[in-house]
């Protein structure tokens, strides 16, 4: 994955929660993700080096650096301009329902993760 590839695969999170883009997961993948992944994905901890992704996510094309740059940028200010109450019992596509701090984890660690793999 190169930075772009890193940029357009950051926006897939927020794609999920602002656009129809990505459809949800069926009943049991629901469940799977509900009950073996969400904990990693929502918690504190950091991710470790080299989870697997979900398909949604891997980004095999070549991106344009400047408009996913851009796209992040508007993503994480919309973020921001809606505020933590907004997110707080929010209905996450592939978990459920997420307090406000498990969406500020999960969006914080997925960028975190992969703004210091790139060295950012």
């Amino acid at each position: 994955m190169n930075v772009s590839q890193m940029l357009a695969h950051c926006n897939v999170t927020y794609e999920m929660v602002y656009t129809d883009k990505h459809p949800k997961p069926g009943p049991f993948m629901r469940f799977i993700l509900k009950t073996i992944i969400k904990k990693t994905v929502v918690s504190e901890k950091p991710y470790k080096k080299d989870n697997k992704t979900a398909p949604q996510f891997i980004i095999k094309e070549d991106k344009d650096f400047d408009l996913e740059k851009k796209r992040l940028i508007d993503h994480v200010n919309k973020t921001l301009e809606l505020g933590e109450n907004y997110f707080d019992g929010k209905e996450s596509n592939s978990f459920g329902i997420l307090t406000k701090s498990e969406w500020n984890n999960m969006f914080y660690k997925h960028l975190d993760h992969h703004l210091k793999q790139f060295s950012v």
